[in-house]
């Protein structure tokens, strides 16, 4: 990372007296992103207010990708590259691949980049503002995104024949969300937090639905927490898929495998 200018200086003490713990990036992301001055000090408002860097200037890192991130999107997360590793473990060049509750699009768009392309990628979210966003992310590789509630405006066409669902499906215990950082609960859209009273709603109805989609093989892929992991794979093997979890003590997440029987 480049050192810091001279004039980003009042930018990063700006940052730090509003509470910020990477001040020092954060002033260089946001001197880069600016076209002016004026500019600058508008983004510098809206991030001292507490609006996420992210929507701030419009887009986010993403497993080596700049992914666009609107204002009210989900913003994905570190740890949920992850979820993309152990994804793409299982795709094949060629494959169907669905990345439901996709937000922004930005573990569909990782799983398309890391394959060249060379898979059939569909994408799904029940926000109209999301859909918009990843739409626009998933353009470039002829990616389909549909709005709906999870796998319901997939074509029947798909049903048997997707290789890995993919997911990063809300999961936060509904009484917790009141604990997030006001990045998170004020600016990101509760249907992409809330996971019910213990935070696994969605991936239960999920994991009833996936069977239908999924081929002899084929997987689910949904990221959760360690301390969820029983739950959920109790979740998966309800439905006839045989569960596998895997962790990342360096990212601090849990992925919970669902696989059909080959």
């Amino acid at each position: 990372m480049r050192p810091l200018d001279s004039t980003e200086i009042p930018t990063v003490e700006r940052l730090r007296s509003a509470g910020s713990v990477f001040a020092e990036d954060e002033a260089r992301v946001l001197h880069d992103a600016a076209a002016s001055g004026a500019d600058l000090a508008a983004m510098l408002e809206r991030r001292v207010r507490g609006e996420p860097l992210e929507h701030v200037v419009g887009w986010a890192e993403f497993d080596g990708l700049r992914v666009a991130v609107d204002p009210g999107v989900f913003v994905p997360r570190r740890r949920t590259e992850f979820l993309v590793r152990q994804a793409a473990s299982r795709c094949r060049p060629g494959g169907v691949v669905v990345d439901m509750c996709c937000g922004s699009g930005a573990v569909g768009l990782a799983l398309a980049t890391a394959f060249g392309g060379r898979i059939e990628l569909h994408a799904t979210d029940v926000d109209p503002i999301a859909v918009s966003c990843a739409r626009r992310n998933l353009a470039a590789i002829g990616a389909l995104v549909y709005e709906g509630d999870l796998d319901a405006p997939l074509p029947d066409r798909l049903a048997g024949s997707v290789d890995v669902i993919v997911a990063n499906v809300p999961y936060v215990p509904r009484d917790e969300i009141a604990l997030m950082p006001p990045e998170a609960r004020l600016h990101e859209p509760s249907t992409a937090l809330d996971g019910g009273i213990d935070g696994l709603d969605v991936l239960r109805r999920l994991a009833a639905r996936a069977p239908r989609w999924l081929p002899p093989g084929g997987h689910l892929l949904i990221e959760t927490s360690e301390r969820q992991a029983d739950a959920a794979a109790e979740a998966a093997a309800r439905h006839g898929l045989t569960p596998t979890l895997e962790t990342s003590d360096e990212l601090g997440t849990t992925i919970l495998i669902g696989s059909r029987a080959a």
